[in-house]
């Protein structure tokens, strides 16, 4: 387990590997340990995952959790680990950190590649925008119980991995009524379309045509509004393909680094 001190809380990481730098962003309510199977499979790369401000191990003492806050993050840890450029890559929530970080810092972006993630985020699930509301969330949030009855209830029609609602259990357990409130309300109103042709490098979009927390069209809208746009589509996977089908996961994002 490490850790860096930021003038703005504690952030946790894990890293593993050598060789050229890749940096891994979790999702909503996610951690780092999703990345755990790609940070052993990447070969020749060391990769850097680390847990969102009030989310998996990192601080929570804070008044915002806006996907600006997670892009000055992003910044932050690169300054203090010496990584002056390198890939990027994002799951959800951590997709959309991505691609704006790559907006407002191309000069630290070598590669952009998001997963199931929101270029625009009224393309969340209705269910999600209403956790951005503060009586909604504060009903969830207090009876965490009922959510993860319900993520295990609807786990098959998320993703085929059987150990996602575990996982997702030791993840929520972690995560603060703010950060929970606010990055969700943060993302639901994030647009990057208009600024998605300044990232001036690869951008790959990974999407699951059975995606039900964000919808899959936003594969088009990399594919549209992106300078140099790859699209992988999977037809069966849905918000995660890195647990659905990781071995033909691993090959593209190893494949995509390699170009």
């Amino acid at each position: 387990m490490s850790t860096i001190t930021t003038d703005q809380g504690i952030v946790h990481y894990e890293v593993y590997g050598r060789g050229r730098p890749v940096i891994l962003l979790h999702g909503w309510l996610g951690s780092w340990y999703l990345w755990q199977r790609t940070m052993t499979s990447l070969q020749n790369y060391r990769t850097y995952a680390l847990d969102f401000w009030g989310f998996g191990e990192s601080g929570t003492k804070r008044e915002t959790y806006n996907v600006s806050d997670y892009v000055s993050l992003v910044g932050q840890f690169m300054d203090q680990l010496g990584i002056s450029k390198a890939p990027i890559i994002g799951h959800s929530m951590g997709g959309t950190v991505s691609m704006a970080f790559a907006i407002e810092h191309p000069e630290r972006v070598t590669k952009v590649g998001v997963i199931g993630s929101p270029v625009d985020g009224e393309s969340l699930a209705f269910l999600l925008k209403l956790a951005g509301k503060p009586f909604i969330a504060n009903i969830v949030h207090n009876s965490l119980w009922a959510l993860n009855l319900g993520i295990r209830v609807s786990r098959p029609l998320v993703t085929k991995e059987k150990r996602w609602p575990e996982m997702m259990k030791a993840d929520l357990s972690q995560t603060s009524m703010k950060s929970f409130l606010l990055s969700i309300r943060s993302l639901r109103y994030t647009d990057l379309r208009p600024r998605l042709h300044e990232i001036p490098v690869p951008l790959m979009g990974i999407y699951g045509a059975r995606d039900v927390i964000v919808h899959p069209n936003q594969h088009k809208l990399v594919q549209d509004l992106a300078q140099s746009p790859k699209v992988v589509y999977f037809d069966d996977a849905g918000h995660f393909p890195m647990l659905d089908h990781p071995e033909e996961f691993i090959q593209v994002v190893q494949d995509f680094l390699a170009d």
